[in-house]
């Protein structure tokens, strides 16, 4: 399995974790909510769990746990500005649909088989 994020994505998870002065490297899951079904989650991440697995690129390190690794499958972990919102965006290939707000999203019957 596998997941995969971008330099821009990297520079952040950097920056934020400087600016904190501790920590490991960006934590991201899912958790069930809102009117389409899921949402990611992103925390700070100061150690490693044994149900974790850990993705580094670009001098920076993503941690996902199990149970939301099936939902992040091939995902793509962006940083972008859009306006004047700077935000985290996955390219989630497990995503079926989002709702109007874009806060949630349900996903493909394969990847809910997975989990």
């Amino acid at each position: 399995m596998a997941i995969t994020f971008t330099e821009n994505a990297a520079r952040q998870i950097r920056a934020q974790l400087a600016k904190r002065g501790k920590g490991l490297g960006l934590r991201v899951g899912i958790k069930k909510v809102g009117c389409s079904g899921f949402a990611y989650t992103f925390d700070y991440a100061d150690e490693l769990r044994a149900s974790d697995q850990l993705f580094e690129a670009h001098d920076a390190k993503v941690m996902i746990d199990a149970d939301s690794l099936a939902f992040l499958e091939g995902s793509r972990l962006d940083f972008v500005k859009e306006g004047f919102k700077q935000v985290f965006k996955f390219e989630n290939p497990n995503v079926d649909a989002t709702c109007g707000c874009g806060e949630s999203f349900s996903v493909k019957e394969n990847a809910k088989q997975q989990s």
